[in-house]
This record gives structure tokens, C-alpha cells and sequence, in this order.
């Protein structure tokens, strides 16, 4: 009787444990998504601002008169209101026959259109000048 007893208390002492164990962890768990959600953030604005580098080249190219003002337009078009805030788009090399592309993105820390981290994700694209027939 008393080995059953002992069996039993001993349940009874770890009761909680789990509990605790969650509490103790929470904090982990969650600026550890919290990381991973500002990395999710970092490769999106990679993303934006390669894909506004090609829209803005593209642009640049197929232009047949003021060729640098429909590509800063078209680099900062497709961008939506929180991240084209702090963007720049610029392009060059205009006569040449290779026209290049540059956006700059900053890059928000947790939610887009709040502050910033003080350095910004670049993104380069270029492309052959078009024939002008």
C-alpha cells in the first residue's frame, strides 16, 4: 500500500511541470519568430527591388523620348505604398547601347511603413538598348 501511495505523490509533485516548462520557453518561441518573420522581410525587399530593377531597365530601353523619367517611373510603379516610401530608382548609360538600373528599398523592421533599418537592399539590373527603327 505504501508503494502505491509513493507512486502517487510522485505524480503529484511534477504536476505543472509542463506549465512551466511552456512559460520558461515563450519567450524563445517567439523572438525566434520574430527573427525569422525580419529575414521573411529582408528576401522580400531582395525581391522587390531586383524586380524593380528590371521593370525600370525595361522601361529605359523601350523609351523613345524622356527615357530616364519613364524609368525612375517604372522602377517605383510597381512598388506598393509602404515600401515605395523610402525608395530610389534611377538608370544610366543612355546612348551607349547598355542601359543599367539601380533601386534602393529600405528595409522595415516587423511591418512595412514602420521604422527602418538604417541601410537599404539594392537591386542592379541591365539590359541592351532597343533598335529605334
Amino acid at each position: 500500500m505504501r508503494a502505491l501511495r509513493g507512486d502517487r505523490d510522485r505524480g503529484d509533485r511534477d504536476r505543472g511541470q509542463v506549465t512551466i516548462e511552456l512559460l520558461g520557453m515563450t519567450p524563445t518561441i517567439i523572438v525566434t519568430l520574430v527573427v525569422l518573420w525580419q529575414l521573411v522581410l529582408v528576401g522580400y525587399a531582395f525581391t522587390l527591388a531586383g524586380n524593380a530593377a528590371d521593370e525600370a531597365v525595361r522601361a529605359g530601353t523601350a523609351a523613345e523620348y524622356d527615357r530616364d523619367a519613364k524609368c525612375r517611373a517604372a522602377g517605383l510603379d510597381k512598388l506598393s505604398g509602404a515600401w515605395k516610401e523610402g525608395a530610389t530608382a534611377g538608370c544610366g548609360g543612355f546612348g551607349t547601347g547598355y542601359v543599367t538600373s539601380d533601386v534602393s528599398i529600405k528595409v522595415p523592421v516587423l511591418f512595412p511603413g514602420t521604422i527602418s533599418f538604417p541601410f537599404n537592399v539594392k537591386g542592379h539590373a541591365g539590359a541592351v538598348e532597343e533598335a529605334k527603327n
